[in-house]
């Protein structure tokens, strides 16, 4: 059974597959966590109201695991599936596409993603639980693009992915007010003033981090002060109460 479809339909080797899922899933998961921050914004990291957060939250992940559910339903073939020349089609017609609800539903499986991991590995016919419900096959793509644009692809997305973090994370950091406390603080130092000959300005990201727990705040920060004469790096460590304001603990260079 395993041979004749593997001659009739060309199927896709388990390993395109996995490779293409992991390709998919990074992919996705960036672009749901990028909803979901932009949609909180950069300064929700000084919203003390968990149930505020989670109303901004809530509808961003469901508009990104519908995104990620619907991966496949284009011509049966996801950005993953793209990059490794593979694509979902009709057990029955190879030439056909499934229709919209039957892939939905295929992808739905993917909840149980261990589960399908196994059954993929172990199944004659290189199927998982979501193929044999779907009535689908993975099959290679013979008009698949060259290897070059697909790898371009691959890495400007990782690229794109890493810069936003970055950036993001450093703006969420620099409108926090752990942030703007120690900023005050720095600015107050006379023995940071004294050596950098007046203060001009800040680094572009801080480093550190800033923890909150039911009220509770710790920041860790190393801040890059930039001096009419010398540049030297901070290092500041807050803590806040609940319901109170951060308090400088202590400044060190």
């Amino acid at each position: 059974m395993n041979q004749n479809l593997e001659n009739t339909y060309n199927l896709s080797s388990r390993k395109r597959r996995i490779v293409a899922f992991a390709i998919d899933h990074c992919l996705f998961i960036f672009l749901i966590v990028s909803i979901v921050f932009l949609s909180l914004g950069s300064d929700f990291i000084n919203e003390t109201n968990f149930s505020n957060i989670l109303s901004k939250m809530l509808p961003s992940m469901v508009i990104g695991l519908l995104i990620y559910f619907s991966k496949d339903t284009k011509k049966g073939i996801s950005p993953g599936k793209w990059i490794m020349g593979i694509m979902v089609r009709d057990e029955n017609d190879p030439s056909e596409v499934p229709s919209f609800g039957r892939l939905l539903t295929r992808n739905l499986f993917l909840i149980i993603w261990p589960v399908e991991f196994i059954v993929l590995a172990t199944n004659q016919n290189k199927k998982r639980l979501g193929d044999k419900t779907a009535k689908a096959i993975v099959v290679k793509n013979p008009n698949k693009p060259v290897k070059l644009p697909r790898i371009i692809a691959l890495v400007a997305t990782g690229f794109t992915f890493f810069i936003f973090i970055f950036f993001f994370v450093g703006s969420v950091m620099k409108n926090s007010d752990a942030y703007k406390v120690a900023i005050i603080e720095i600015e107050k130092n006379e023995e940071i003033q004294s050596e950098t000959g007046g203060i001009k300005d800040y680094g572009m990201m801080p480093t550190g981090s800033i923890n909150m727990t039911n009220g509770y705040g710790e920041a860790i920060l190393g801040i890059k002060v930039i001096g009419n004469d010398k540049d030297v790096n901070v290092d500041v460590y807050l803590t806040k109460e609940s319901n109170g304001e951060w308090e400088l603990i202590e400044l060190s260079k």
